[in-house]
């Protein structure tokens, strides 16, 4: 069968398994093949119970001295399993599975493997798996993956599948060759995905993503070399000429630019009123004020009798950039006529926008996507500034330009990521940085703190929102699944969870999962001080900006990198009240406090990039979080910068050699370049 070929041919994949695979967008053996793992766990020997740590899972293997219960408690019905190990004993408690006292029985032996609390003096393990001897030795063999589910589907299903898909598939020809997969220490890419998806070693891993991240980093940059009608310098059909709406407006604001923001202006301005058309981003860490410097670009537009647009990653954030346009019109009376178009209004509403763009009366067009529909004609677009480069793939950027006669593009990131390799990332773009912060911003104080912390956090909470503030928590899983040992924290339970510590507290939770208009209905909630907690993944990374929210606290932060922490982070310290970070990591050893401690030590996002880059290595593949900018979906830009670089040298050299990869000995990479860009997401999607 080809790459092609449905799911639903796979042998044990029926009509209702494929319709779960279809949920995680997996629709062929080529979607399957390249749906990696998010961890892996490495099966130990169970540990004496006199060695266990709170805060860790582990496994423990003893003889049950007694079961009792069900006790009820609230929601759950809880049976309590005592275990002895020689003198060491320990309580693992089993939530809502009444059929654990049919199975365990008092005298007998069993593994368990759950995490570890205190509970008084008393270890406690919480919703423990439990295992037969023979089953649980064959799985310390090696590494057993685990896959991001949906209810209904568990690892076992998607590992049992790509079995019968290796068995069944034919992969094409390998797309490098023998000398740069010897160059480049490379594994072939079908021996990558057999080792990455069923690894007999924590090496094996390591080889698999290795070719992986290189060739996920290799077509990235292929295809903004490729882009000429976004890397090359083309005319400006849109010269501007300086005009003294600018210069007033910087004049009346109330406080003065930083040297950062007054260098990246006077670098758009210049790019504006030159003879090629401008191609920048503003690299600017978290409340650097590149908002500012966007409006002014597009104010010049504007004064110039042109029309500008500006493109945001999520409607909450289109919806306050709109009335940040509409604020400053009223104060410093600037010549803007925005009008704000996102997929959420109105039919009729959206008309209505549609005619003022299409006839010039709105200057300014603020949204999202819905600026780039088919139904949007602009009259003279000269300036597209997208918001959050890594939310926005080149497509779509490349999209909103077509919009107009090539008008100037103008990118703006707060992804503090290293000069070197943001000159290969954003190879068609020059780049602007701010390095410093608005003077009179109060820094966030920082804590880095383990689990114990927590009912003191609660405690903190309550005092804040009693001062009228609010709070975010992050947690790193959407939902609890039926493979979750316990050792992360999900929205939902902990959502619960809270309720019970702050009774009177409005809390609501927020995840990826959920559609669109929820999303934008909780966020507006909490935008608008309706909401005094919101728990989220890291969702809300992007898109809000709320200064009354003054405590950030994210849950099991060593398994996130410094620089998404630090963007985390960025959600609070918006307002003029002292706001606080806490950090909270659910395991204390020195190496991943020592990490974590660069955040305490910092609220500077380019020393945190070089220390992340510095500290993290590809073996925190197994520990850390994957950094999620750009949306790759393995390869990572700090723990993996090596490969980039790699790939970008050998990117430069077979187009060199062959520009448009006609010669023969390219045609295998050809078309897997071809296949890539038709078929990622990588580059088309938020």
């Amino acid at each position: 069968m080809n790459l092609g070929t449905s799911v639903e041919h796979l042998k044990g994949v029926g009509e209702k398994t494929a319709k779960l695979f279809q949920k995680l967008h997996i629709s062929t053996y080529e979607d399957l093949f390249s749906y990696f793992p998010i961890d892996y766990i490495n099966y130990s020997e169970p540990a004496p119970i006199s060695e266990i740590k709170p805060g860790y899972v582990c496994t423990v293997r003893g003889v049950v001295a007694k079961v009792s219960g069900p006790v009820k408690a609230g929601r759950y019905s809880i049976i309590t399993v005592t275990l002895k190990d020689g003198l060491s004993v320990l309580e693992a408690a089993f939530f809502n599975q009444p059929y654990i006292k049919k199975i365990i029985k008092a005298g007998g032996y069993y593994i368990l493997r759950g995490k570890i609390s205190l509970k008084g003096q008393k270890l406690l393990m919480s919703s423990p798996k439990l295992f037969k001897d023979e089953e649980y030795y064959e799985l310390t063999k090696y590494p057993v993956p685990k896959y991001s589910l949906t209810a209904g589907l568990t690892s076992k299903t998607v590992s049992k599948a790509l079995k019968a898909a290796f068995v069944d598939a034919e992969f094409g020809e390998e797309c490098f060759s023998e000398d740069i997969l010897l160059k480049y220490k490379l594994l072939s890419h079908k021996e990558a995905l057999e080792k990455i998806h069923f690894p007999e070693s924590d090496d094996d891993i390591l080889q698999a993503r290795r070719r992986l991240s290189f060739e996920e980093f290799f077509y990235f940059i292929m295809l903004l070399r490729k882009n000429k009608s976004l890397s090359v310098s083309m005319p400006n059909n849109f010269k501007m000429i300086e005009t003294a709406d600018t210069k007033r407006f910087l004049e009346a604001l109330p406080f003065k630019p930083t040297a950062g923001q007054n260098k990246a202006w006077k670098e758009i301005c210049s790019d504006m009123c030159s003879d090629s058309c401008m191609n920048r981003l503003i690299q600017g860490d978290v409340g650097s004020g590149k908002t500012l410097i966007a409006l002014l670009g597009l104010l010049l537009a504007a004064s110039n009798g042109y029309q500008g647009a500006l493109m945001a990653p999520t409607e909450v954030l289109a919806v306050q950039h709109f009335k940040t346009v509409k604020d400053y019109i009223k104060k410093y009376d600037l010549c803007f006529k925005p009008v704000l178009l996102i997929g959420s209004m109105k039919q009729s509403e959206k008309k209505e926008v549609y005619a003022k763009i299409e006839s010039g009366e709105a200057n300014l067009i603020i949204g999202t996507h819905a600026l780039i529909q088919e139904k949007v004609v602009y009259k003279n677009l000269a300036i597209v500034v997208t918001d959050e480069q890594h939310r926005f793939g080149v497509r779509q950027r490349q999209a909103l330009a077509f919009k107009g006669k090539e008008p100037h593009i103008l990118v703006m990131s707060a992804t503090p990521i290293p000069r070197t390799l943001a000159i290969i990332l954003y190879g068609d773009l020059k780049l602007s940085a701010i390095h410093e912060l608005p003077a009179g911003r109060t820094p966030i104080k920082n804590a880095v703190v383990g689990t114990s912390y927590r009912p003191s956090a609660y405690k903190f909470f309550n005092d804040q929102i009693k001062a009228g503030h609010q709070v975010y928590v992050i947690c790193p899983k959407a939902l609890s699944d039926e493979e979750d040992d316990g050792e992360l924290e999900n929205v939902i339970d902990y959502s619960e969870k809270l309720k019970t510590y702050l009774p009177n507290a409005r809390i609501e939770y927020l995840n990826g999962k959920m559609k669109g208009p929820d999303k934008t209905d909780i966020m507006n909630r909490f935008s608008n001080g309706q909401t005094d907690i919101l728990v989220s993944t890291t969702v809300i990374e992007v898109g809000i900006n709320v200064p009354n929210a003054t405590v950030m606290m994210i849950e099991n932060a060593e398994r996130f990198g410094l620089s998404q922490l630090h963007q985390l982070r960025g959600r609070v310290g918006r307002g003029s009240a002292q706001s606080y970070c806490i950090f909270i990591s659910s395991k204390e050893d020195d190496k991943i406090m020592e990490r974590l401690g660069v955040l305490k030590d910092t609220n500077d996002g380019f020393k945190i990039a070089s220390e992340d880059l510095r500290l993290r290595g590809p073996g925190d593949f197994f520990g850390v979080r994957q950094s999620g900018e750009f949306a790759f979906k393995i390869a990572d830009i700090y723990s993996d910068s090596d490969l980039l670089e790699s790939a970008s040298e050998l990117v430069d050299a077979l187009l060199s050699d062959d520009a448009k990869l006609l010669k023969s000995k390219n045609s295998a990479l050809r078309e897997s370049i071809d296949r890539y860009i038709e078929q990622s997401e990588l580059l088309s999607s938020i």
